[in-house]
């Protein structure tokens, strides 16, 4: 980093869905995708920037559809937990290959593959310059992955979510139905809430409006965008 480039935020949480992983497969983990996630976050993580990270479970297994289709919704929300370890281990490897040093810790107790979470404990690692994945959501069912990035970002004091789409921002309607829709480039937690605009579940959008925490919803298949982001570049749509 140059001596001009001056970082906005120095602990961020990036909340990634399990769909960003697939790529273009429409199922499962691209390598090449997560190859390229990886790069960009390990660089950020270069920059000083203490990096956390929630994963979805969408491109393997989704709870409340499974839920839908008659299965029992308690059955169905800790599989997708599980779900989430595959992909923070996927991740986790990519991430290695680049030189970061990382520490996957699960909120369901999976001791062969990853470290029980521990509040304190994760703020030991992010301060010793490790990336922390959160797996298995908040190890309880009823509440989304949105949730436990929530939850997580106000455990570890993060300044900022960075919430991961395949659009540069929060829209008034479907940009990619409708040609003429218009970005916020700046929303208020209330806003959010009384549009219904689905960035974050309610649960989540609440916690944070509660406990003053923004969140920035983002390109992530724009490159250095996560980057841009640490050095107070203008990207995506804020919500404050």
């Amino acid at each position: 980093m140059s001596k001009k480039e001056k970082l906005k935020f120095s602990r961020i949480l990036i909340k990634l869905s399990g769909e960003a992983l697939q790529g273009k497969l429409g199922y499962g983990i691209d390598n090449l995708t997560l190859e390229r996630i990886a790069k960009e976050i390990n660089e950020v993580s270069k920059l000083g920037v203490q990096v956390s990270i929630v994963i979805g479970a969408g491109n393997i297994y989704r709870g409340v559809s499974a839920a839908a289709q008659g299965m029992d919704r308690t059955t169905a929300d800790y599989m997708g937990m599980l779900a989430t370890a595959i992909n923070s281990l996927a991740l986790q490897h990519f991430l290695e290959k680049e030189g970061s040093v990382i520490r996957v810790m699960s909120a369901l107790e999976l001791n062969r593959v990853a470290e029980p979470y521990i509040q304190r404990r994760a703020m030991r690692h992010l301060e010793k310059g490790r990336i922390v994945i959160f797996a298995a959501g908040t190890g309880n069912p009823y509440f989304t992955t949105d949730t436990a990035a929530s939850l997580r970002a106000l455990e570890i004091n993060a300044e900022i979510i960075l919430k991961a789409t395949k659009v540069n921002g929060v829209y008034n309607k479907d940009p990619v139905k409708y040609k003429n829709a218009k970005m916020f480039k700046n929303l208020k937690f209330m806003e959010v809430l009384e549009k219904e605009l689905e960035i974050m579940d309610s649960t989540a959008v609440s916690l944070c409006k509660d406990n003053k925490i923004p969140i920035c919803v983002f390109n992530l298949f724009q490159k250095d965008n996560i980057k841009k982001i640490v050095l107070g570049k203008n990207v995506g749509t804020v919500v404050s």
